[in-house]
C-alpha cells in the first residue's frame, strides 16, 4: 500500500469509496450495454466495457503498489479510462444505442468518479 491510511479505516483497496463506486459505474456499463447489438459486441460494446471496468482495476493496482508515485501514477490512468468511457458512451448516444436520460445517468455516476480520483490524487500529492 502506497498510503498509511489504516487510521482512516482503510485496509485495502475494497474500503476506498471512489473503488467502490468505480465498481458500480462498471457493473451499471455493463448492464447499459447490455442490449447493443451484436454487430458491436467487438467494438463499441467491447471498448466501452473494457473502459469501465478499468477504472476500478487501476484503483486497486495503484493502492497496491510499493511507493506513493506509482498509486498516483495508477490513479490518473483510472482518470483517463473514465474519461474513455465517457466518450464511448456519447459516441454510443449520437448513434442512438443509448438513450441520452440513461447516458445522463452514467454520466452523473461517472462524474462522482473523477471527483473522487481527483481528491485522493490532491491528497496523495499533499502528504
Amino acid at each position: 500500500m502506497a498510503v498509511d491510511s489504516t487510521e482512516a479505516g482503510i485496509s485495502s483497496y475494497r474500503d476506498l469509496v471512489v473503488w467502490q463506486q468505480a465498481m458500480d459505474l462498471a457493473v451499471a456499463d455493463y448492464e447499459a450495454t447490455g442490449s447493443w447489438p451484436k454487430e458491436e459486441l467487438y467494438g463499441l460494446t467491447s471498448q466501452t466495457r473494457r473502459a469501465a471496468s478499468s477504472v476500478p482495476a487501476n484503483i486497486a493496482e495503484g493502492y497496491g503498489r510499493e511507493n506513493r508515485g506509482s498509486y498516483q501514477q495508477f490513479l490518473r490512468i483510472a482518470q483517463g479510462s473514465l474519461k474513455e468511457m465517457e466518450t464511448h458512451l456519447l459516441i454510443a448516444e449520437r448513434i442512438g444505442l443509448i438513450k441520452l436520460e440513461n447516458l445522463q445517468k452514467l454520466e452523473t455516476r461517472s462524474e462522482s468518479v473523477g471527483k473522487l480520483l481527483h481528491l485522493l490524487i490532491r491528497k496523495l500529492s499533499d502528504s
